[in-house]
């Protein structure tokens, strides 16, 4: 498979924090013209089985998929797991886990809120999540942007949901370590998400990528929807500086919100190693 091959191996159903359920977004990957799809889920799972059942009855190929959200220098990273066995008990174990301080968490968000003036916001939130266990920031924004509190997502994220504003709460994370094994343990490959999208000086960045590629990781999205073409060539660099794979995905949540399609992306590309490359024998 080439570099030129439409793989679209990051985005989001309702089990996590997108809009659409798995069988929708497999007919929307497919009617653009994806051939190659992953599900990837905000630390869980639960939608793999319907999304390759969705995938294989198009006609589509698939890979297992999940985001991984990981604690590294103080910030939230995200890690891509692509092509594990979704049946291994010590990631689902870990993902449990990760999941489980998510409800606390969206509590103290709402109590934040409720200090400048804003109530209800747990409730609103929870509306918004198809499970849970899940809720997020998503969830919060689209309350705020329904309600009228704030016009769009980015707005609410300025003034409410970001380090130093009323709803943040940090949370701690898997360890980048703990991510990468439990990927490559049940047999899958580990890719760095959006790397342009966290702020590390540039000594952080190269610790992330050093201890990552220590840990086992192999890949990273160089083409993504959040990557401008400028930072899709600097993360190319970087690929190949670390001798790492790179993947595509256009990190997809809803049709309302997501500035790039299931698809829709740029090609990678033609120096670098695909990360599907990797998992040929993962592909179902």
């Amino acid at each position: 498979m080439q570099a030129i091959l439409n793989a679209d191996l990051h985005c989001h159903s309702v089990v996590s924090d997108g809009t659409l359920t798995p069988e929708t977004l497999a007919a929307r990957a497919h009617a653009n013209g994806v051939a190659l799809w992953a599900l990837t889920d905000h630390d869980e799972i639960g939608g793999q089985q319907r999304a390759l059942a969705a995938a294989q009855a198009l006609g589509m190929k698939y890979l297992t998929g999940v985001e991984i959200s990981v604690t590294f220098a103080g910030q939230t990273v995200h890690i891509v797991g692509l092509g594990f066995d979704a049946d291994d008990a010590r990631l689902r174990q870990g993902l449990v886990d990760t999941r489980g301080g998510r409800g606390q968490r969206a509590q103290e968000m709402a109590e934040g809120l409720a200090q400048v003036g804003i109530r209800g916001a747990y409730e609103g939130a929870l509306r918004y999540a198809g499970n849970p266990e899940l809720i997020s920031r998503t969830h919060f924004a689209r309350f705020l942007v329904e309600t009228g509190v704030c016009r769009d997502t980015p707005e609410v994220f300025r003034k409410y949901l970001t380090e130093g504003k009323p709803g943040f709460v940090p949370h701690r994370w898997a360890t980048l370590h703990d991510a990468v094994h439990w990927i490559t343990e049940a047999g899958g490959q580990a890719v760095i998400a959006h790397p342009a999208r966290y702020d590390f000086t540039p000594n952080e960045e190269y610790a992330l990528f050093t201890e990552f590629k220590a840990h086992g990781g192999r890949g990273v999205e160089v083409v993504t929807g959040s990557h401008s073409a400028q930072e899709a060539v600097k993360y190319a660099v970087t690929a190949q500086e670390f001798g790492l794979a790179a993947s595509r995905g256009s990190d997809f949540h809803s049709p309302d919100e997501s500035h790039t399609d299931l698809g829709a992306l740029p090609w990678l590309p033609g120096e670098l190693t695909p990360v599907w490359e990797l998992l040929a024998d993962r592909i179902q």
